[in-house]
């Protein structure tokens, strides 16, 4: 696979990565359907192995080096959910990995990276690069980096998630998914477009770290500082060089959300729906449920991009009153 990405690469992806990762549910709530005004359908990628997306992208990579690669291994970067997925892909691969983890990376995300047996090296996110340390860890060891999402072979497996909804909901008119770094966004629209070119794909970013928002205003990539949201997993500071045409060229829009909309999201989803979601996974719900797609959408996906939320911070937000 080169650079281009097109339905036949996820299609492709989706076949590799079978045996590893979960085809998972979708499901719906009248609940909440009454709530947001708007039909629902729940794409729950927090039931995925490593409780996110993001080991499906891992094991597609992971599938497709060779055996040379393969003997040095990888290393990847991330806050958590990207981390348990490499560390997955690489266990069931048998091959080494290091992840570059921040020293506040959320404690169940980290613990459960470390499950898997993967070397960890820690970084200050607020004054060191993850991915330079990354690319110095692969200098060093000739490991290969597995980036979190600007990579067609992370996008095209980060697109699986969408093609199982619209195989099973191919007439929704629109679908609604978290934006961090771009690979799931990327993935959903090259997919949609291609099922279903009138469908209307949003990115959900929260208003505190709203990079995308910026970038797409300006026509170029915008960095910004680290970003203090709770949802860890949409930090990213700046689009990625990838993925941001791909997404400038096939997004309707980006929607934002605040810290109190994704609270609520999580809430909703829990006491109503049973449903664990993290922040950043519950990110397009709350864009949903705050009533922020266009009023003539009558139906939406909304992809659950993870659940990996840490108990305490959970209990935080289920305690504090609904605005």
């Amino acid at each position: 696979m080169g650079t281009s990405i097109g339905l036949e690469e996820v299609r492709q992806a989706s076949a590799r990565i079978r045996p590893l990762a979960h085809t998972t549910p979708v499901l719906s709530s009248r609940l909440f359907d009454a709530a947001a005004g708007v039909r629902t359908v729940f794409k729950c990628e927090n039931f995925q192995r490593g409780g996110a997306f993001k080991v499906r992208g891992a094991a597609n990579f992971v599938s497709l080096l060779d055996q040379e690669q393969r003997k040095r291994g990888v290393v990847a970067y991330s806050s958590g959910n990207h981390a348990q997925g490499v560390a997955i892909a690489a266990a069931e691969a048998g091959i080494p990995a290091t992840i570059v983890m921040p020293k506040d990376a959320p404690k169940t995300k980290l613990e459960a990276t470390r499950s898997y047996g993967p070397k960890i090296v820690f970084c200050d996110r607020l004054r060191e690069s993850r991915e330079e340390i990354a690319q110095s860890i692969a200098r060093e060891t000739g490991a290969t980096i597995l980036p979190p999402f600007d990579h067609p072979w992370v996008i095209a497996g980060q697109g699986t998630a969408a093609l199982e909804l619209l195989e099973e909901f191919r007439e929704l008119d629109a679908i609604a998914v978290p934006l961090g770094g771009g690979g799931l966004l990327s993935g959903t629209l090259i997919v949609a477009k291609a099922l279903r070119p009138q469908i209307r794909v949003f990115g959900v970013e929260p208003e505190l770290a709203n990079d995308w928002h910026q970038s797409l205003q300006a026509g170029k990539r915008i960095g910004i500082p680290p970003p203090e949201t709770i949802a860890d997993g949409l930090r990213t500071p700046m689009p990625g060089e990838i993925v941001f045409p791909i997404v400038r060229e096939l997004v309707e829009g980006v929607l934002l959300v605040s810290e109190e909309e994704m609270k609520a999201a999580m809430r909703f989803l829990l006491t109503r729906m049973k449903t664990l979601a993290e922040p950043s996974g519950a990110a397009a719900a709350a864009a949903v449920l705050a009533k922020k797609l266009p009023a003539d959408v009558r139906s939406v996906g909304v992809i659950v991009s993870g659940g990996n939320v840490d108990p305490g911070a959970l209990s935080k937000i289920l305690a504090e009153p609904a605005c």
